[in-house]
């Protein structure tokens, strides 16, 4: 069984092999997923490892605050999609100015 962390504050040039070795001496790493910006195809400085369940304790106190490639890592145990983060709806509301007339002007 795997447990999955949210490992943030990545470097940009970190790799998932990188981060697999990284993990790997504290267990068995199943997967490692660094999220890239769909834009422009670089590193979003975050990204999800799976590793063995009983491993996901130790490697989150050794690597939680640790300095890797020159920036602190954030690493804890990744929250389900549903349980926070980005709710759907987007942010924008409206879009046509301020006047609240019905859009014509009135002329006195």
């Amino acid at each position: 069984m795997f447990k999955k962390l949210y490992v943030g504050n990545l470097a940009p040039k970190a790799t998932e092999d990188d981060v697999k070795n990284l993990f790997a001496e504290f267990g068995e790493v199943h997967s490692v997923k660094i999220i890239m910006d769909w834009e422009t195809g670089s590193s979003r400085g975050f990204g999800f490892v799976e590793i063995a369940a009983e491993s996901a304790p130790g490697a989150i106190s050794a690597l939680d605050g640790k300095e890797y490639m020159g920036l602190n890592l954030r690493v804890n145990e990744a929250r389900d999609r549903r349980q926070g983060g980005r709710r759907g709806g987007g942010g924008h509301s409206g879009g046509f100015g301020g006047r609240r007339s019905g859009g014509r002007r009135q002329s006195w």
